[in-house]
């Protein structure tokens, strides 16, 4: 009997220990699945293709998509393209949203060349590049900034290699500058893709033109064209499987006279300008003469005034005294004017 109780006392223990097993192991599961369903169901993401081609003056997209955390993202946001590095590479593309806005006002657009494709509203930050040179090969990085109550941002690490092709030749600078030893050299840099082969011709190479690969940078390449000895055209040419393109630079130097060769031309220029000094000055003589009747016609003749007796005999007592007459010869002239009188 006292067995009995015993069993049954030890199973009355043993069930309660089971149930709270189960019941632990039941809460722990529960709890796993709900920090699993708490998760974000997505994160910071970007997707871009490896690389894009394009011809040189066609156009090209490039093209990239995100994903982010906030669920509904109604705030300000700004979409940014970079060149050469992310992070720290320069900008060739910025455009900004407002709050619950999809439109992206451009702030940035390098050349005007970069357009927005993509809506970023919709995760789509995809950009269209016109009027492809040479010069824009290389990788690009997209960026999507948010603001407001949510400070957040994305960009791409590896970002997409763009790949411009197929370009005809195009000279891009030629000129002559001094050597050493008072030399001349003359230097011609074209790009293309592919590369192109460059080709000097002028009277220094004769009928035939030298061809010279130039040291490349990229697409560019450069040919120097050392030591030029006579004056005359010197003509560049650029040419690849696409086409071909030239240009052309003078050279003239100054050959000094010497001798007498040189001191007559140095007198015949000091005889020239005295000559036009000469010229110049019977010039102005002449306009001078022709000048003066007409100056004395213009002017009023002055008019004698009538006279008092009071200023002639002022004036006969300010006048010189006349020269002496004799008495005899006064006394005839008297008698005449008398006789005058009587008449």
């Amino acid at each position: 009997m006292e067995g009995s109780i015993r069993l049954l006392a030890y199973l009355a223990c043993v069930i309660p220990m089971g149930s709270l097993v189960r019941t632990k192991r039941d809460t722990t599961e529960n709890l796993l699945n709900t920090e699993v369903h708490s998760a974000p169901a997505q994160r910071w993401s970007m997707q871009v293709p490896a690389e894009v081609s394009a011809a040189a003056g066609e156009a090209a997209v490039l093209p990239c998509t995100f994903t982010h955390p906030h669920r509904h993202y109604e705030g300000p946001l700004t979409a940014i393209w970079r060149a050469g590095a992310p992070y720290a590479g320069p900008q060739v593309f910025r455009c900004s949203a407002a709050r619950g806005s999809e439109l992206c006002q451009t702030a940035l657009s390098l050349h005007g060349r970069f357009r927005l494709l993509g809506n970023p509203r919709r995760n789509d930050l995809s950009l269209r590049v016109e009027r492809l040179a040479l010069a824009d090969d290389g990788r690009y990085f997209c960026r999507v900034e948010f603001a407001g109550d949510i400070h957040d941002r994305y960009e791409s690490r590896h970002g997409v290699r763009l790949r411009v092709t197929a370009a005809a030749p195009r000279i891009v600078n030629i000129s002559v500058v001094p050597g050493p030893a008072h030399a001349f050299r003359a230097l011609c840099t074209a790009e293309g893709e592919p590369p192109p082969d460059l080709t000097w011709s002028g009277p220094a190479l004769g009928n035939s033109s030298a061809a010279l690969r130039g040291q490349g940078h990229g697409h560019q390449v450069t040919a120097e064209l050392p030591a030029l000895t006579r004056d005359g055209r010197y003509t560049c040419t650029a040419t690849n499987t696409l086409g071909r393109a030239e240009a052309s630079v003078y050279l003239f130097r100054f050959h000094g006279a010497s001798g007498a060769s040189a001191i007559a031309l140095l007198l015949g220029a000091l005889g020239l300008k005295v000559l036009l000094l000469l010229g110049a000055l019977a010039a102005g003589a002449a306009r001078r003469r022709l000048e003066l009747p007409a100056t004395q016609d213009t002017h009023p003749r002055p008019q004698a005034q009538e006279s008092s007796y009071e200023n002639l005999g002022q004036m006969n007592s300010r006048s010189p005294q006349l020269p002496h007459v004799p008495q005899e010869e006064l006394l005839s002239h008297q008698h005449l004017l008398a006789h005058c009188e009587k008449w």
